[in-house]
């Protein structure tokens, strides 16, 4: 568990799940890799359906250590050709 200063002295508890800020980073790596995507080539097709994600950003999502949001697992599964179900591993 860490925390994050959101500004003004809030601050939000997040807690992690197997040491992983998100239960879909192995999944997203998965479907990337099946679909012959490099992360680059993954952010430019989430940048063309209206998401702006970065490389770096979905490298911190694979490897656990980025927070992803419900509306950006729908971008990531419809880019990946699978279901939000896929990528949270049911």
């Amino acid at each position: 568990m860490f925390f994050q200063v959101l500004g003004e002295g809030t601050q939000l508890k997040l807690y992690k799940y197997n040491s992983r800020c998100n239960i879909a980073g192995m999944q997203v790596r998965a479907a990337r890799e099946r679909a012959g995507l490099s992360q680059e080539q993954l952010a430019a097709r989430l940048q063309l359906e209206g998401l702006n994600l970065s490389q770096k950003a979905i490298s911190r999502i694979e490897t656990g250590d980025r927070i992803v949001a419900d509306f950006e697992l729908l971008f990531l599964a419809k880019s990946l050709g699978v279901t939000v179900y896929e990528l949270l591993g049911e």
